[in-house]
């Protein structure tokens, strides 16, 4: 595969040290008033053109010495890394153009959009939920690629990820710069001592502002403590749905090869111990129901071959054997059989049922395990319990007790970031979460197989810390029009929200809030913030830390309107229960005691007669249950429905 490639990169040099970087990184640097604080001020610093080929500090700086001492070497054959960035900064368009370029598919052959989404609820939100695997093949060297998510919420997929590889492509929006979960992945991938190309994105667009972009990532590599190699990244100026990338914003190559180029010089192969006896580190479960169980992970040392005989290992003390039925490596857009894997490569693994995330497959005799994955705490809890509603079985498949607790700690198999607990009695669980939407996809996906169950509403998970109670904080960021800043401004105030930083974004119109908030506050806040901004706003958050206790939040002004008796809806009901407030329901839809109907257009409950029965011709269109639920109410979810109703147990009562 020949690519094109830029002619020039223009350097600086240190002493002892040369920086090859685009020089809008340092343009800031260089000609305003300060310095990074990397960068010694002391230090003369001279500008010297250089031939350009990509060259970087990271790649020179892993080779270290130590290596030879420790017999490890690297494989220059393969590379192993990550696409990771915020949500929507495209991250799988652009590997869908990676794949395209590398002649994966046939010239002929139908290839839809965002290949690597193939999860239903993926495809129909349009955001990548779980990480995938795939590989191509440049100038005859292997890159396995790993698309992950970039929603905070699933943050657990990428921290196990990291594990596989020895470097990650940053995308980072060529307009909106780095975001809270930009920061949050980049952070772990520092931590990991990964390299790092930055990848600026959406290039194409007309408000498109690099120079603004690439400082500001610059800046966060310096906050994050990242070291001067790290530092010393190389930028890459693509566009994504485009297949074109250039190392400067105004020279685009006519398809992705300056990419593909900085992957291999900039990102160093596998480290690994070719003779040594066998590791390989558990970091994905697939299953496939003629194949069972499959372990997806990079072999650390050794190889590892098909029937061979393995020691499965979580610690020194607890250890059991088994076989490897099958072995597979990636090769294209396929899972293809192999007879042997050499240390550095990714590949799956069958014929071990029990195996699970973090366990080490080793030697059989001399093999050790590897340090167990670990990730993130949770912030939210929500508890979910068996369907004891008037309609419970009418439309699920599952809906005992036993049902429900073995498909919620099925989840935990692989979904490291999630926790689930038996709560007060027999038939209710406390589910633990990174968030309201890590916690929401698992209800969506038990609602599409055939679960019925009900849940109560989102809490946050409080620490006490030296007698202080501690909650968790979040940074949100919110991008709004101007026109409708005011309104989103007091509405985050009143969620005890702290403001640290506004800016201006290009010509767009749109102002950029950062905000410092309990999480407490962001619970039910995107749709609030919907309305207010006429669903203009764009909200997004990130866990920072935990702080203090910031006192009580009102998530909720206004009140319910409760059904107060079994039967089926009229048109004439509705029509003269729709002053009360907004209703949830049309006609003709069956509704029980104690059903929550609307939103009571004042605060505190209204119970109504939604079945009164007369003829009328006006009827009301259908309305979608939003996100809206109180201490004292709960959702019951169906695979067909979904309802909300007061929680039979609350003391509380409707007026």
């Amino acid at each position: 595969m020949e690519m094109s490639m830029a002619s020039t990169t223009p350097c600086f040099s240190l002493p002892k040290k040369t920086f090859c970087i685009s020089t809008p990184i340092f343009k800031k640097h260089l000609f305003g008033t300060t310095l990074p604080c990397c960068l010694s001020a002391k230090l003369p610093l001279k500008l010297n053109p250089i031939p350009t080929s990509i060259k970087c500090a990271v790649s020179e700086a892993t080779q270290a010495p130590s290596e030879k001492k420790s017999q490890l070497m690297r494989r220059s054959d393969i590379r192993n890394i990550a696409i990771v960035a915020h949500v929507d900064h495209g991250k799988t368009t652009l590997v869908d153009s990676m794949l395209k370029q590398a002649k994966v598919f046939r010239d002929n052959q139908f290839v839809q959009e965002r290949i690597m989404d193939s999860n239903d609820i993926e495809r129909e939100r349009g955001i990548t939920i779980l990480s995938k695997n795939t590989s191509i093949t440049y100038k005859d060297t292997k890159i396995n690629i790993i698309d992950t998510p970039g929603h905070s919420d699933f943050g657990g997929e990428v921290e196990r990820i990291l594990n596989m590889v020895e470097g990650v492509l940053l995308v980072v929006d060529s307009v909106e710069g780095p975001m809270p979960q930009t920061r949050f992945v980049l952070k772990k991938a520092l931590e990991f001592g990964h390299a790092v190309v930055v990848v600026v994105n959406k290039i194409d667009r007309p408000s498109a502002r690099p120079e603004f972009v690439v400082n500001s990532t610059f800046e966060l590599f310096i906050e994050l403590n990242a070291t001067d190699e790290q530092c010393d990244f190389q930028v890459i100026y693509a566009s994504g749905i485009k297949g074109k990338a250039g190392l400067s914003p105004e020279n685009l190559g006519e398809d992705l090869g300056s990419l593909f180029e900085a992957v291999i010089r900039c990102i160093p192969g596998p480290k690994i111990n070719k003779d040594g006896a066998l590791q390989m580190l558990a970091t994905n479960i697939e299953y496939e129901e003629h194949k069972g169980r499959i372990a997806i992970g990079r072999v650390h040392a050794g190889s590892l071959r098909r029937g061979m005989d393995v020691k499965i290992c979580t610690s020194e003390d607890a250890c059991r054997f088994g076989r490897v039925s099958e072995l597979f490596v990636y090769e294209k857009f396929n899972r293809v059989p192999a007879e042997t894997v050499e240390a550095g490569d990714i590949c799956a693994v069958c014929g071990i049922d029990d195996i699970q995330i973090g366990e080490t497959i080793a030697d059989k005799s001399d093999g050790k395990p590897l340090p167990s994955i670990k990730v993130e705490e949770p912030t939210v809890k929500m508890s979910f319990s068996v369907n004891t509603s008037p309609f419970v079985g009418r439309e699920g498949k599952y809906v005992t007790s036993r049902n429900l607790r073995d498909r919620l700690y099925r989840e935990l198999e692989r979904n490291l970031a999630m926790k689930v607990e038996d709560g007060e009695t027999a038939d209710t669980f406390i589910v633990s979460g990174r968030g309201t939407l890590h916690i929401t996809i698992l209800i969506e996906n038990m609602r599409r197989e055939g679960y019925e169950f009900m849940v109560g509403p989102p809490k946050v998970i409080n620490k006490r810390v030296n007698d202080k109670l501690l909650e968790p904080f979040e940074i949100a960021t919110v991008e709004v029009p101007e026109e409708h800043m005011g309104s989103v401004v007091e509405l985050l105030g009143k969620r005890r929200g702290q403001m640290f930083d506004m800016q201006g974004l290009g010509s767009e119109g749109t102002t950029f809030l950062k905000y410092k908030i309990p999480t407490r506050g962001l619970l039910g806040l995107r749709n609030s913030i919907l309305t207010a901004s006429r669903g203009t706003a764009i909200l997004n958050t990130v866990f920072e830390s935990y702080e203090p206790w910031a006192g009580d939040i009102s998530t909720r002004d206004l009140g319910s309107l409760v059904a107060f008796e079994d039967g089926t809806s009229t048109s004439y009901a509705l029509m003269s229960s729709q002053d009360r407030g907004q209703l949830f329901i049309g006609p003709g839809v069956d509704v029980y005691k104690g059903q929550i109907v609307g939103i009571h257009q004042r605060s505190g409950d209204l119970a109504l007669n939604v079945c009164k029965k007369k003829a009328a011709t006006n009827v009301r269109s259908n309305k979608e249950v939003t996100e809206y639920i109180q201490e004292d109410e709960l959702v019951e979810v169906t695979p067909s429905s979904i309802r909300m109703l007061k929680n039979p147990k609350s003391a509380k009562k409707t007026r």
